[in-house]
């Protein structure tokens, strides 16, 4: 009988995500601008909640991500 040998074959690293201080303030500015932009929509804001809201979703929070 032969006996089978497993080839293991490196695979290649994935790239990882690195996160540093400056990940962690725009992730926190990001949060802090969600919440201040629920807050403010809760109470009625039109106008200041939903720019909060955009600035947090689609700015702070990718940056905080990416960077």
């Amino acid at each position: 009988m032969s006996v089978r040998t497993r080839k293991t074959v490196a695979m290649p690293s994935i790239a990882s995500l690195k996160f540093s201080a400056i990940n962690g303030i725009f992730l926190g500015l990001g949060l802090t601008s969600i919440t201040a932009g629920y807050v403010l929509l809760s109470n009625g804001s039109t106008v200041a909640a939903p720019l909060l809201l955009v600035l947090g979703y689609a700015i702070l929070v990718p940056l905080g991500i990416i960077l």
